[in-house]
């Protein structure tokens, strides 16, 4: 019985992108009353009216493309998988830093309540324990992102009514004072970096769409529309509720870091401003595991679309892609102990990438419109709305990269950005054209190395014919009918001590010797049998007539081109008629 892969319903499915999109107000309130004073609240409602804008964009782009990987799956259905490939390293990028500063931001919200934390070692505890729940399964993960979502919005809740209540007994005194505050630089340029500052507040928005195979039919749109509603009231509300209730040069200096738990502290007490620190550490946690399902969903297809080794396609019994899983882990932990938990460093990194993901998706919107008109879709963006939308994410992107850090020794976002792109490419490039540089290496190898082989052939041929002119030099051996104990010695020595594969076994008969013919026949059959015991020696059996001396070796010399030191006999007896030295140097083996 095939069993059903169950899917995400509207709560849980947006649990785990609203993690993150929502755990935004805890550092963009500050962040945008930073750079835009009193009109913080406002450049945070312009945010929200972009956000509306993508809505649509995104609706018809996923709804009519159905499969995980956002902004790289839009372009790879419109333009080339190298384009895709490039949003899908921004989006990667994204998550990695997501995912570290989250994770890093957490711990130090929880160093506020226990003040022994070691923040790096409980930083990294934290990644492991997210990636582990990732490697569990969706339906596992959101479940715990439900909860956190839960807790999140009930804190919000909770700060509002307290901060409301306190604002009625104690009057808007410190709002007058904040709005007569005169602005740093124009009201327009504090607008502008304000809201270029304020879009980090919607980061998250792009996740759903990279895990929309996960989710229930018509769910996806659903998480859009409550994202939108999250942050539209929340990070307008509290940045308006701030400067409500606290000076901003007190915020700018004393309170950027914890500004929602300072509130807490104001209008509810300590024990107010310890649940929204606790809030902000499980919250900012919960963003942490929608990196990990927003990076394995992206991965998953890109490995699916070979881009990736199919290594990464392994599943697990929950049917987690837990290699993707444990390789982002990986990832983040090695950028965390770079960095040394100095995560300041990462801001470029993830402000360029997200900002850079949300406008290519318009760009894949814009695309989708030109190239896929005739493809069916339930949702559609007006041309004006993806190019507003567009518009704004360019301004802002210019924005975060002429805004320089108020730490010295930390570079521009721009060149932060581009330390971890540019590898990141180069690898994504490599994968793309492997074929294309393992035929160029082909090529270079085979350039290098065929003279070399071409040397060894030529090389090897005229060794081989060395060795097959030294081997056809025969050797002749003397014998007068030696038994085969004899004859065998003699090839034994021939074989170790000279390079030979031919040999002449001589016999000189005298004519008038009656016993000639059983000597002979006696040879024959010996040699027979030294031919079959030393196949790779061709042995000659010679038949002379005549007397053998010092005359038949020289003239047996000359007749077969063969040294007469290359002659052998066996020691002679005491009526050998000769001396050795008078055979012209034949040589005694036995």
């Amino acid at each position: 019985m095939t069993r059903i892969k169950k899917k995400l319903t509207e709560l849980p499915a947006t649990a785990i992108c609203g993690n993150d999109i929502s755990s935004s107000v805890l550092y963009v309130s500050a962040l945008s009353i930073i750079y835009a004073g009193k009109y913080a609240w406002i450049t945070l409602l312009i945010v929200a009216f972009i956000l509306f804008l993508f809505r649509k964009i995104y609706a018809e782009v996923v709804c009519a493309l159905p499969l995980n990987g956002g902004a790289y799956n839009a372009l790879l259905n419109t333009t080339s998988k190298f384009m895709a490939s490039f949003a899908a390293t921004l989006t990667i990028l994204s998550y990695m830093a997501t995912s570290v500063i989250s994770a890093n931001e957490a711990m130090h919200y929880l160093h506020s309540l226990w003040h022994s934390e070691p923040i790096i070692l409980s930083t990294v505890i934290l990644l492991i324990i997210f990636a582990l729940l990732a490697i569990l399964g969706i339906r596992e993960s959101s479940k715990v992102a439900t909860g956190i979502f839960i807790f999140h919005l009930s804190s919000m809740v909770l700060l509002t009514v307290f901060i409301f209540y306190y604002l009625i007994n104690n009057g808007f005194s410190t709002l007058y004072a904040n709005w007569k505050l005169p602005v740093e630089g124009s009201i327009s340029a504090a607008v502008f970096l304000g809201f270029s500052a304020s879009m980090l507040g919607i980061s998250g928005f792009e996740s759903s769409a990279n895990y929309v195979e996960e989710q229930d039919r018509g769910v996806f749109v659903k998480t859009l529309k409550n994202m939108w509603i999250i942050v539209s009231v929340i990070n307008p509300l509290m940045a308006f509720l701030a400067i409500s209730l606290i000076a901003i040069p007190e915020i700018k200096e004393l309170h950027s870091d914890v500004l929602l738990s300072q509130m807490g502290n104001v209008t509810g007490g300590y024990w107010l401003g310890w649940i929204i620190s606790v809030d902000a550490v499980i919250v900012l946690s919960g963003a942490v595991l929608t990196s990990f399902v927003g990076v394995t969903g992206l991965l998953e297809r890109m490995t699916l679309d070979r881009i990736l080794p199919p290594f990464f396609l392994k599943k697990n019994k929950q049917n987690s892609s837990y290699r993707i899983i444990i390789l982002f882990l990986l990832i983040s932990l090695s950028v965390l102990l770079i960095t040394e938990g100095k995560v300041e460093a990462l801001a470029g990194v993830y402000t360029i990438s997200f900002l850079s993901v949300m406008g290519l998706f318009a760009v894949g919107n814009i695309l989708l419109k030109v190239k896929r008109a005739k493809l069916p879709r339930l949702h559609k963006a007006p041309w004006i709305s993806v190019f507003i939308a567009l518009t704004g994410v360019i301004t802002a992107l210019t924005g975060n990269i002429l805004i320089k850090s108020s730490d010295p020794d930390i570079p521009s976002n721009f060149y932060i950005f581009l330390e971890y792109f540019i590898p990141s490419i180069l690898f994504i490039i490599i994968m793309l054209n492997r074929i294309v540089l393992l035929r160029l290496l082909l090529r270079l190898l085979r350039n290098i190395f065929d003279p070399i082989r071409e040397v060894f052939l030529k090389l090897n041929v005229s060794i081989n014919h060395t060795i097959e002119r030294i081997n056809s030099q025969e050797f002749v051996f003397f014998t007068r009918g030696d038994n085969i104990s004899n004859l065998n010695k003699v090839m034994l020595y021939i074989l170790k001590n000279e390079n030979t594969k031919k040999i002449k076994l001589v016999t000189v008969v005298d004519e008038n010797d009656k016993n000639s013919g059983r000597i002979i026949k006696s040879l024959k059959n010996d040699i027979d049998f030294l031919d079959k015991e030393y196949p790779d020696i061709s042995i000659e059996f010679v038949t002379l007539t005549g007397k053998f001396g010092p005359k038949l070796v020289r003239s047996l010399s000359d007749k077969w081109n063969i040294p007469i030191n290359f002659m052998f006999i066996g020691s002679p007896g005491d009526h050998f008629p000769y001396r050795i030295e008078d055979l012209g140097g034949v040589r005694l083996i036995i």
